[in-house]
């Protein structure tokens, strides 16, 4: 079994090298890659840079050129749940892309022919989450995650995201993650922590918010890496 740990910026991995502790780093396709054993497992961890490019590249070199046979997501989404606060954890339990549009041609928002408006996550990997959260005294939210190449924060535009995919969260790399590993057969499994919400105060502090999360997030991955070798 060889594990990928994805995330979409440094400090979404970061916490997780920490706890690996010694990796080696490979250079490969204008990124790296660390590798390292855990309890007898292989893993191997990157952050894509953000976006759907740069995470479909990512997720695809990890899973042909690396091996995985299996992919966890960790990292940051906006919430437009009103259910859904800053903090909050959400797995996806399916993914669409948002902004995937030719309504010209007669298909439904995020649909090509060929491919599907949604992509379900897996769900034996979400029925361990579930275990974790319990184990970790976490309540995490599933729902559906939208993906977009955008940073969305126009009211109008989240609430045609919600009217087209009943979403509940917004990000821009897991959409494009469960294309390539439901192309290439690979279970995965998507956790974002939720950053900022319709009424996120302007006091709030991103990188405050990245850096705690990303402690909370690699935690709970890890604890899903361990569910993971023992079943």
């Amino acid at each position: 079994m060889k594990i990928a740990i994805m995330g979409a910026m440094p400090e979404e991995v970061a916490p997780i090298l920490e706890k690996l502790g010694t990796y080696k780093t490979t250079k490969y396709a204008d990124n790296e890659y660390y590798e390292a054993s855990y309890k007898g497992v292989d893993i191997v961890v990157a952050y894509s840079k953000i976006g759907k490019v740069f995470s479909t590249l990512t997720a695809t070199t990890m899973i042909q050129h690396f091996n995985c046979d299996k992919l966890l997501f960790s990292g940051v989404a906006g919430g437009i749940n009103p259910s859904l606060k800053i903090g909050d954890l959400i797995v996806a339990t399916k993914l669409s892309q948002h902004d995937l549009d030719i309504t010209a041609f007669g298909h439904p928002m995020g649909f090509v022919p060929g491919g599907s408006v949604f992509v379900e996550a897996d769900q034996g990997l979400i029925e361990l989450s579930k275990e974790v959260a319990k184990e970790l005294g976490k309540t995490v939210q599933e729902g559906i995650i939208a993906t977009g190449d955008q940073f969305v924060h126009d009211e109008k535009v989240k609430e045609n995201i919600v009217k087209h995919f009943n979403a509940d969260a917004l990000e821009m790399e897991g959409g494009s993650v469960a294309v390539v590993c439901k192309s290439l057969n690979v279970p995965f499994f998507i956790l974002r922590a939720i950053s900022d919400t319709a009424d996120t105060d302007a006091s709030f502090s991103f990188d405050e918010f990245m850096e705690s999360s990303a402690i909370i997030s690699a935690e709970f991955i890890m604890k899903m890496v361990d569910k993971v070798i023992t079943k």
